[in-house]
């Protein structure tokens, strides 16, 4: 017997006869958004440019290359893949590489989020919903709760789900025969992954920031994809100041695009690329105006550093995690910004980018 309310009437704008009503709309609801992965995709533009294959996908060499192995052997003995975990900076291709991993092992692909699985039922209408072999992809894993992660632990190992039914006495323990899978999981914080989690996968493999000129030959496969003329210079151009990452590589080729268009031939050459990439706010080495300012506030604010993350982040008016996520990965990189027991400080080569003088004083708790 449930018990709706603990004392008193019924809310008048909660009448119990639509109650069940609204659950089902619900409940049917989270299962569209969990079970049909076009809900969750970007738009179609970004998915064209996505790699199909393990030939198609540029850089990462040591990752590719051990995950193709991995993926013959599991071919060869006709066995599921063991349970991947991927994790770096985000827009590196941990998506992309999920669904290369579903077409190289020529099975179906489930796309999922950490944040989108709340209810043990979620997560149950999910794994019973996957065929043999199937890949479950949950992206942001770290930001599951952990009473999901306490039901995926016998899932990811024994292939069974246990789940309780009913509440109080009459509450009872099913355990769920599931099928063969392997769930990929995608995070850009490691860290923040518990430790039971991070010893299921059998396979976990770190994506690094791409160098200029496998961004190169990223931007001239999706020029290619897009079909504008674009010189190799142009290429490298747009590649050396994306951040060494692909994503926002596509994004400045789309936006470069739209300027050789519309005040150029079409073509996308060094300089046309130079001058629209200027015009974004985009400097020479892909610092934009929030990295700017971040080092700005540091150095006239805080005399260089160190400051505290949060105050750093109310500074710049962005979210802490933003810019530990976002933007200190490339800074610190490049060699702008180090880490501190104290907090952040800008080093001598913020100084001379940003055309400021040095006091010499910046450096000298750039330890960790």
């Amino acid at each position: 017997m449930s018990i709706e309310y603990s004392g008193g009437e019924p809310k008048k704008d909660a009448p119990r006869k639509r109650k069940p009503e609204k659950d089902a709309q619900n409940k049917e609801k989270d299962r569209e958004v969990l079970l049909h992965p076009d809900l969750h995709s970007e738009d179609d533009a970004e998915a064209g440019l996505r790699p199909k294959t393990m030939a198609e996908y540029i850089g990462q060499d040591t990752a590719k290359g051990n995950l193709a192995v991995f993926i013959e052997g599991a071919k060869r003995r006709h066995e599921p893949l063991d349970h991947v975990l991927l994790h770096g900076p985000p827009g590196l291709g941990k998506t992309t590489l999920a669904a290369i991993i579903a077409a190289e092992l020529g099975v179906n692909l489930r796309k999922t989020s950490g944040p989108a699985i709340e209810k043990p039922k979620d997560l149950a209408a999910l794994l019973t919903n996957l065929d043999e072999n199937d890949i479950l992809f949950i992206d942001e894993i770290h930001r599951m709760s952990r009473a999901i992660e306490e039901i995926l632990y016998p899932a990811m190992e024994d292939r069974q789900l246990d789940i309780i039914i009913g509440q109080g006495p009459s509450a009872a323990s099913i355990c769920l025969e599931l099928k063969n899978f392997t769930l990929v999981g995608a995070t850009t914080r490691a860290g923040q992954l518990s430790a039971p989690l991070r010893d299921r996968f059998g396979i976990d493999l770190k994506l690094e920031l791409y160098t200029p000129e496998e961004l190169g030959g990223i931007v001239s496969r999706s020029a290619g994809i897009l079909d504008v003329p674009t010189e190799p210079d142009g290429a490298i151009e747009i590649a050396s100041r994306s951040r060494g990452t692909p994503r926002i590589a596509n994004r400045l080729l789309r936006r470069v695009r739209d300027f050789a268009q519309v005040t150029g031939d079409g073509i996308i050459t060094k300089k046309a690329a130079d001058d629209a990439l200027t015009r974004l706010g985009i400097d020479k080495i892909g610092l934009d105006e929030i990295d700017r300012r971040l080092l700005t506030g540091i150095i006239q604010n805080y005399g260089g550093g160190p400051v505290g993350l949060e105050t750093l982040a109310a500074t710049v008016n962005e979210e802490a995690v933003t810019i530990e996520d976002v933007y200190e990965p490339y800074l610190m990189r490049q060699g702008f910004l180090s880490r501190t027991l104290r907090g952040r400080c800008a080093t001598r080569r913020a100084y001379e980018h940003l055309g400021l003088p040095y006091d010499g004083d910046g450096d000298q708790l750039s330890i960790l």
